[in-house]
């Protein structure tokens, strides 16, 4: 046995050393030491593209999708010559091994890890060591290839990452400035963290509305990884962090992979420790918001981790930290290097058992809830498809007429009527821990101290009336047919008016100069019944569209819309379709607020709207240069979250308001309605805290974090009323939930329209703490204030948060084109 493993070590040493030369180091192909320079994208891609052209026995390279500024997504596969040539077959095992495809599996005992690295473009050391990592697995760890296949994304972000590389690399010095007021540690606006469109990327697992997730998550379902760390970085003056992750855990998370974390964290420490370098392990950062790239996979069944190395956008090269250390490149790339190599040697060791655990994990039999029955806007139901398919997640159409559990809208056990258009998803399914995740009424929190938002439940975000069922209720597969309507000569069509899509619809048409009316009260015609908001297209208005009909009908089907035929302007109950209750739509000009002053966050949620949902156009007009704009081209200024209080100075302010009198409308969105609030000539204020001003200030320092949280909402579903008469609030039933993701309350407006407020501070999903639930009710959520002929439209939730709460984007959508609307030509 001895003299086996002798000859097996000799052959290992053999196969590595003729490797070693016959592949390039990171720094010979690069032409300089790696961490001495920050690498391009495609200087990376070349890297991993030359070492699988040497060793394609060994090492996969595979394209799986291109960024909107078209740089190419990559990953790279790597393992035993063995392993590579049954790579499918692996792969076959492993989801067999789940449930999620048929079969029984020929092996398990192979594991599989994933490593991703730079979702956030300027925590850039660790696209770095992706590429040390691959090196080191081949040229010095062969013989954890024998039983693991490696998944390396050298980078999720690469439009990021770029954009922090590009502007690092023409603004630092040379050698480089480690003092931190030096210009190459201080990013411009918006800085490298988010992709193209200003998303933070490592928020989106769940959502998928960017298109590196999307394409990501095709990959990730077809493989499911037993272990997948997520590389970042941190501040400056902060150790390295690594598993186990810090409380809360969700409660779906198994004991095993609790466990397996701290093995994985002390086999990291073993190496830590040997070099003297410092680590922190169980703060911070949480397994519980379902959007991570730690805490997805996890609910996915694998050990999923986040490994924080402090530098981020301000280290650069070299910075000198608050102790007196210089951090340089080097030491957070070699950090990385030793976590990822770690972790495929602790998988290694136990890929019998990863295999086995993970395929426990998806027996789902202990769930509290079988089903979960949604039903309501048609249009939100064909969303929530398209985002269950992105997950691979099955469902069906309702096989009965009522259904008993958890009835989310009351937030009380009762029954609900249900037909076959009734969405079921049930629990009993490979995925079903996902599923309990992302439905669940009210996640159980084990502490209040969290890292994100507590409440993401599916039935509010989308709008949709809902049961959680204990039993699982009657479905059946339904075909749904495309149908496509043919329209014919008439005097007019009538669309509904309750979803994105009906907004879609409409923004197509004024881009192609159809003239839309919209009604301001319900009416009836041609034997149909019409809501508030329901769009209006005659013949006589758009006599200057060639072929009318015709184009009307492509864009119709283009959308999958169907209209209502009305054959006279005679309604059968008024107002007629010439009434003054039924206004054109003007095509209107939209400006939004961009540059230093504004959330990049919140502006690049409004930019991928406009751009990628609407479909709609925007101008953005930087902060810079307001005070030089002309705002008499634009109709709409929208002010996204930020904080505007140089932007909107004295001379802006008065700019802002004249514009709007003049019948301008500004939309501001959370953060921004500070710049309004108790000012001369609004009526915009906060509503005064009651509570524990006079109670002694004498909590002890160690309990002074968590007794705050009595005073933090973070992120919490409401009931809110909703004035549904007012065109801000068309095709909106008379409650709507609402995300509320901070403890700011607004008093009432005492000039205006309060069209949603909170008048009921129960929580229905998700943290909120004592106090500031003390100061919330009959606090506004929307609110328009009249100025002149304009409006200033005040959001003080974010609808477009993380473009996930579905069912909030029309409240935006109506504030533009409905409220107050003046038709007047630019």
């Amino acid at each position: 046995m001895q003299k086996l493993l002798v000859l097996l070590l000799v052959g290992f040493s053999f196969q590595t050393l003729s490797i070693a030369q016959s592949i390039q180091s990171p720094s010979d192909f690069l032409g300089y030491d790696i961490g001495t320079q920050f690498s391009r994208h495609h200087q990376v891609v070349d890297y991993f593209q030359s070492i699988a052209n040497v060793l394609p026995n060994q090492v996969k390279f595979e394209k799986y999708g291109e960024t909107n500024e078209r740089r190419e997504l990559y990953l790279t596969y790597v393992s035993s010559e063995e392993n590579i040539k049954n790579l499918e077959t692996i792969r076959e095992n492993n989801l067999k091994n789940t449930g999620l495809i048929d079969g029984t599996p020929t092996s398990t005992n192979t594991a599989i890890v994933w490593l991703s690295y730079n979702v956030h473009g300027n925590e850039a050391s660790s696209t770095e060591a992706s590429m040390l990592t691959l090196y080191k697995l081949l040229t010095e760890r062969q013989d954890l290839l024998e039983n693991t296949v490696v998944i390396i994304d050298p980078c999720i972000n690469p439009d990021g990452r770029d954009r922090y590389v590009n502007w690092y690399n023409e603004t630092a010095s040379q050698p480089y400035d480690i003092d931190r007021k030096a210009s190459e540690h201080n990013e411009p606006w918006p800085g490298g963290r988010p992709n193209h469109y200003l998303f933070d990327l490592n928020r989106d697992w769940a959502w998928a509305t960017q298109v590196e997730t999307a394409l990501r998550l095709k990959v990730y379902n077809k493989w499911m990884p037993h272990i997948h760390v997520d590389f970042h970085e941190q501040g400056i003056n902060e150790p390295y962090y690594f598993a186990p992750a810090a409380e809360p855990f969700h409660e779906i998370i198994s004991d095993w992979q609790r466990d397996f974390q701290t093995q994985i964290g002390k086999n990291h420490a073993k190496y830590f420790d040997a070099e003297g370098w410092l680590f922190f392990t169980r703060e911070r950062f949480d397994l519980f918001y379902p959007s991570y790239g730690d805490t997805y996979p996890t609910y996915m069944g694998a050990i999923g981790m986040t490994y924080e190395q402090g530098g981020h956008g301000m280290a650069g090269l070299g910075i000198l930290n608050d102790e007196g250390h210089v951090l340089t490149l080097i030491e957070r790339l070699t950090h990385h290097t030793t976590t990822g190599i770690s972790t495929v040697e602790i998988a290694s060791k136990n890929a019998k058992q990863l295999n086995s655990e993970f395929a426990k994990f998806f027996d789902n039999s202990n769930l509290k809830y079988k089903s979960y029955v949604l039903k309501g806007n048609s249009d939100n139901l064909k969303s929530l498809k398209n985002l269950l398919n992105t997950h691979e997640i099955a469902y069906e159409n309702a096989n009965g007429s009522k259904v008993s559990g958890y009835n989310y809208k009351t937030g009380q056990q009762s029954s609900m009527n249900v037909n076959s258009d009734a969405l079921v998803i049930h629990t009993n399914q490979p995925k079903g821990k996902m599923i309990k995740v992302l439905f669940e009424p009210d996640a159980k929190l084990s502490d209040s101290l969290t890292y994100d938002i507590t409440a993401w439940s599916i039935p509010y975000a989308y709008g949709l009336d809902a049961i959680a069922s204990t039993s699982k209720a009657n479905s059946t597969k339904k075909f749904e047919p495309k149908e496509l309507q043919i329209l014919y000569d008439a005097y007019g069509y009538v669309s509904k008016w309750n979803s994105l899509n009906d907004a879609k619809f409409l923004a197509d048409l004024l881009k192609n100069n159809f003239k839309v009316r919209f009604t301001e009260k319900p009416f009836s015609s041609s034997g149909s019944d019409f809501e508030r908001g329901s769009l209006i297209i005659t013949k006589g208005d758009n006599k200057h569209i060639k072929d009318f009909v015709k184009s009307l009908n492509k864009i119709a089907q283009r959308h999958s819309h169907f209209m209502t035929t009305i054959n006279t302007g005679f309604s059968q109950t008024t107002p007629d379709i010439g009434s003054p209750d039924i206004k054109l739509i003007n095509k209107q000009k939209i400006a939004v607020l961009s540059g230093e002053g504004t959330s990049s966050l919140s502006y690049g949620e409004i930019w991928h709207f406009f751009e990628q949902q609407l479909h709609y156009p925007i101008t953005s007009i930087n902060t810079d240069h307001l005070s030089r704009t002309n705002l008499d081209k634009f109709n709409v200024l929208i002010i996204p979250n930020g904080y505007y209080g140089s932007v909107l100075n004295e001379g802006n302010m008065k700019k802002l308001k004249d514009w709007v009198r003049a019948g301008g409308k500004v939309i501001a969105i959370d953060g921004a309605l500070r710049s309004f609030t108790g000012k001369e000539g609004f009526s915009l204020n906060y509503k005064k805290s009651k509570g524990d001003e006079d109670e002694d200030n004498l909590t002890p320092y160690a309990d002074r974090e968590r007794e705050y949280s009595n005073n933090l909402i973070t992120g919490a579903v409401f009931n809110t009323e909703v004035d549904n008469t007012h065109p801000m609030a068309f095709g909106y039933n008379d409650h709507y939930f609402t995300l509320k993701r901070g403890s700011s309350a607004y008093s009432l407006l005492s000039n205006g329209y309060n069209v949603s407020y909170i008048n009921d501070t129960k929580v229905y999903s998700g943290f909120a703490g004592k106090n500031a639930l003390k100061n919330l009710d009959q606090t506004l959520v929307f609110g328009e204030e009249q100025m002149g002929n304009g409006s200033f439209i005040y959001m003080a939730e974010n609808t477009l948060f993380r473009s996930f709460w579905e069912n909030g984007k029309l409240f935006l959508v109506n504030s533009i084109f409905f409220v107050n609307n003046n038709v007047y030509e630019l």
